[in-house]
C-alpha cells in the first residue's frame, strides 16, 4: 500500500543531464542535483574523436530514467563517483567500454569482466576501436595540458607593472 503512493524508491535518481560522455547529472527524490562521474571508465572528451557518439550514446542509453548508484566515493572536483545502474539491471559504465564508446580506466579498475569487454570491443572494431590508433582521453588531457603551458596567447603573458603616483592635493586642497 505505502509504495503505490511513491512509486520510486529512495535510492533511485533520475537522469536529468548528460555532460559527456562518463559525465551525467541526476536529480535525486528530494530533487538535489548530483553530479555523477561513471567510475572504473573514460571517455573520449568532447573535443575528440568519438567524444560526441559517447555523449550520444550515454544519452540515449539513461537520459530522462531513473538509475541506482553503486559507490559513494568523491573526487577532487566534489563529483560522486560510481557504478550507474539502470532499472533494468544494466550497468551504463560497463555498456559503455562493450560498446566501443570508452576505455576501462585501468589506474581506477582491476575489473577482469571489463577489461574482456574492451578487448572483445578493440577486435570487433566497436565504437572509437574503429579508428586504427585512437588516443585515450588521459592522454589527449596531458597534451592539451602541455600545450597551453608552452603557447600563451599574448592576453595571458606577462604584462609590466603599472606603478601608479600617489595624486598630489590641488592648491585649493591644500589650505
Amino acid at each position: 500500500m505505502l509504495w503505490s503512493c511513491n512509486p520510486k524508491p529512495e535510492f533511485l535518481y533520475k537522469v536529468v543531464k548528460i555532460k559527456d560522455g562518463d559525465t551525467i547529472g541526476l536529480l535525486s527524490s528530494d530533487n538535489q542535483q548530483v553530479t555523477v562521474r561513471l567510475a572504473e571508465v573514460d571517455c573520449p572528451e568532447k573535443t575528440q574523436a568519438f567524444g560526441q557518439a559517447a555523449k550520444k550514446f550515454t544519452s540515449d542509453l539513461c537520459f530522462g530514467k531513473y538509475v541506482k548508484l553503486v559507490g559513494n566515493v568523491h573526487d577532487r572536483y566534489g563529483r560522486t563517483v560510481a557504478l550507474v545502474i539502470l532499472e533494468d539491471g544494466t550497468n551504463v559504465n560497463y555498456q559503455l567500454v562493450k560498446s566501443g564508446y570508452a576505455w576501462q580506466y585501468k589506474q581506477y579498475s582491476q575489473s577482469a569482466q571489463l577489461a574482456g569487454y574492451e578487448q572483445e570491443a578493440r577486435q570487433r572494431r566497436l565504437g572509437l576501436w574503429a579508428d586504427g590508433n585512437p588516443t585515450p582521453p588521459w592522454e589527449y588531457r596531458r597534451e592539451k595540458k602541455a600545450g597551453a603551458l608552452t603557447t600563451q596567447p599574448d592576453s595571458l603573458q606577462q604584462k609590466p607593472k603599472k606603478h601608479y603616483r600617489k595624486r598630489r592635493p590641488k592648491l585649493e586642497e591644500a589650505y
